[in-house]
């Protein structure tokens, strides 16, 4: 029963490309976005079922072997921090599918557009719910390739095949440095399966070779995850791909590679061992891309360094090594997902009515466009942790986890860059509503599906904001995972 649950969302990408090539023979190219739109919803669903079998089962862990038992299976275990982060892209890649239906309308090529974003959806899935790195790799290339692509769809211009093409090469370096990394704990372990590994090695001396490893996984997932000094893709990718692409990238890609990061360095090595490492990268990373974003004028570039910064307030958290810092780390990890996926679509609108991605030419386009300014206005506010937001939930817990890890300097930091993330936030909002818009430009609100989908994310945010109780029962199930029910992670597969 568990099998096809699990697998369902992993076969839409085919049906997604089979409806759409047969909608398109028949002349009726909007049934393939429709369809694409269902799929999403029967991913979410499956994701939600497959919530609902972990919640009755008596450790709350499914496991699902592959060709065999483990070390040689395949496997899938997933525990509640599976589900949460397969839940968010679910969620996010619904609001993508839905955003897309008016935003790519005027595209050629949508069914091999639809099939890649679903493909990217199912990536991170798969990674999110592997129990072994061979498993975690296949769908970490899936993720990677679907997303080299994406970025550069509209290839009639040079610049998304220019940022498309350095992601891919920054992207296959950090996966090579990676399989090596997974090679070498083979080489010391005798197997690939999570679990297994971590009753080997954790808790024991650390050697030399280890230390290589830790190496090769902090590069190996640092890249993807857009941690300072592996970002420097990012700022040339996320511009040039399509809004929704945009919001997918720093909405959920990068939160995948600091979640496969997360359980991997948890499951291997004590927390005391990683602690200076990540504190260093924290600091490097939210600092970096603060700073950085201060100095754009290109409002999706803007939002791209902001989601570099982003990663390293959730940094704070793993450094910790506490509890109570995954739960802020991963409960910005999904508000993260909502808000910058917001900000990134409503930034797509209004490139979509205006034709241009600087600032500079979009003064006083916001009293046209009130939804879309009033959704990036929330998304800002939520990114830069002010109260009544669920961004102020995360970040408050952030911040007070590396007070109680006695890690005093993240906190101090961590509200320095938040008080200077304001800065460029609302130096949009200003620019947006500021004056009179250009002579000559015709600006409109934003079709339905567009201007409706970063409303209702809008309304989440505030929600969450004053009702966040149920995104932190969630979260912290999802933290404690990783802590005090490592052991029946480990002895799922052991027993």
């Amino acid at each position: 029963m568990v099998i096809p649950t699990a697998l369902y969302y992993l076969f839409a990408p085919l049906l997604v490309a089979l409806v759409g090539i047969l909608a398109e023979r028949m002349g009726s190219p909007k049934l393939r976005s429709v369809f694409s739109i269902l799929a999403s919803v029967w991913g979410v669903a499956s994701v939600y079922q497959l919530y609902n079998m972990l919640q009755s089962s008596p450790d709350q862990i499914l496991l699902i072997t592959l060709g065999g038992n483990p070390p040689l299976a395949a496997c899938l275990e997933i525990d509640a921090l599976s589900i949460y982060v397969a839940f968010s892209a679910a969620l996010l890649g619904f609001f993508a599918n839905v955003y897309s239906y008016s935003y790519m309308s005027h595209d050629t090529r949508l069914t091999e557009y639809y099939t890649l974003l679903h493909a990217l959806v199912v990536g991170i899935i798969g990674v999110a719910l592997a129990g072994d790195l061979f498993t975690l790799f296949i769908f970490w290339e899936a993720m990677g390739i679907s997303s080299y692509t994406l970025v550069s769809f509209r290839k009639d211009t040079p610049g998304p095949i220019e940022a498309g093409f350095k992601y891919m090469i920054m992207g296959s370096v950090g996966s090579t440095i990676l399989f090596f990394g997974a090679a070498l704990l083979y080489g010391m372990t005798g197997t690939l399966n999570l679990a297994q590994m971590s009753s080997v090695l954790r808790g024991h001396a650390i050697s030399p070779w280890l230390y290589i490893v830790f190496a090769m996984l902090i590069v190996g997932f640092g890249v993807k995850s857009a941690i300072v000094p592996m970002h420097t893709w990012l700022p040339d990718a996320h511009p040039e791909a399509p809004s929704p692409i945009s919001a997918m990238l720093s909405g959920i890609v990068i939160e995948t590679g600091l979640y496969a990061m997360v359980r991997v360095l948890y499951l291997l090595f004590e927390p005391s061992f990683f602690t200076l490492p990540m504190m260093i990268l924290a600091i490097l990373t939210m600092s970096l891309g603060n700073i950085m974003a201060l100095l754009q004028n290109d409002l999706k570039r803007l939002l791209a360094y902001s989601s570099i910064a982003q990663i390293g307030y959730m940094l704070i958290g793993v450094s910790t090594g506490l509890s109570i810092g995954l739960l802020g780390t991963f409960m910005h990890v999904f508000n993260h997902s909502l808000m910058k996926g917001m900000a990134f679509l409503a930034a797509g609108n209004i490139v979509h009515e205006t034709g241009t991605r600087d600032l500079n030419e979009m003064k006083g386009v916001g009293r046209m466009m009130p939804i879309t300014t009033f959704a990036i206005t929330i998304a800002f506010l939520g990114l830069g942790g002010v109260p009544g937001t669920s961004g102020f939930i995360s970040k408050f817990i952030l911040f007070n986890a590396s007070l109680g890890a006695g890690i005093p300097i993240l906190a101090v930091v961590g509200v320095l860059n938040s008080t200077l993330s304001m800065a460029y936030y609302l130096r949009v909002v200003m620019t947006l509503l500021d004056g009179k818009a250009r002579e000559g430009m015709a600006v409109k609100e934003a079709p339905l599906t567009m201007a409706g989908v970063i409303l209702v994310m809008s309304i989440i945010v505030i929600a969450l904001g004053l009702y966040p109780s149920p995104i932190m029962g969630i979260s912290t199930d999802a933290s404690e995972a990783l802590i005090t029910s490592l052991g029946n992670y480990i002895g799922a597969v052991l027993r």
